[in-house]
């Protein structure tokens, strides 16, 4: 049984590409954004970046799912922006099953996705925000860092071979 937590800044791909793991490995998927009180949601859609307060009780909801996939013995992805280490430790802490994915992108990249993309509450203009608190996974997180430069596809698939390759004690891969 393993738990992925798909992690990086708004744009970068999360659902996209965990969705495609997901479904390529038979697993549970949950989209982190989903589970967002609506006050945060709001918040975001005005273009107010959220708090560290705003973000505890939605990062205890994610560890939820994470702790019920577990209780079941199921796999699965789950994705959150996950930008500061406080929050990770929050999400995979001591869980020696769960496993942290940073989809890592240059912010020119990313904020033309965002440009480009309909349907969500989180306003591009809010990207310099996601940037300014993001602390990349230390070592000590054993993350599988990823590019975002290939298409959605190509990243999925190597997620999946770095999590098929790597045990969880491994030093991290870098894609």
């Amino acid at each position: 049984m393993t738990v992925v937590v798909l992690m990086g800044v708004a744009g970068c791909g999360k659902t996209t590409v965990g969705q495609a793991v997901a479904a390529e490995l038979g697993w549970a998927f949950q989209e982190g954004d989903a589970l967002h009180p609506p006050a945060n949601v709001a918040k975001m859609a005005g273009g107010t970046p959220l708090t560290d307060d705003d973000r505890w009780p939605w990062l205890r909801i994610i560890a939820g799912v994470i702790d019920g996939w577990q209780a079941e013995g199921r796999s699965g992805v789950v994705t959150c922006s996950a930008l500061k280490r406080a929050y990770r430790d929050v999400l995979v802490g001591a869980r020696a099953d769960v496993r942290l994915v940073y989809l890592r992108g240059e912010q020119a990249v990313i904020a033309e996705r965002m440009a480009g993309r309909t349907g969500h509450f989180m306003p591009p203009a809010l990207l310099d925000s996601q940037f300014a608190t993001l602390q990349e996974p230390d070592a000590d997180e054993r993350a599988v860092v990823m590019d975002i430069g290939p298409p959605a596809a190509a990243v999925a698939a190597r997620v999946i071979a770095a999590l098929k390759g790597a045990a969880c004690d491994a030093p991290a891969a870098r894609g």
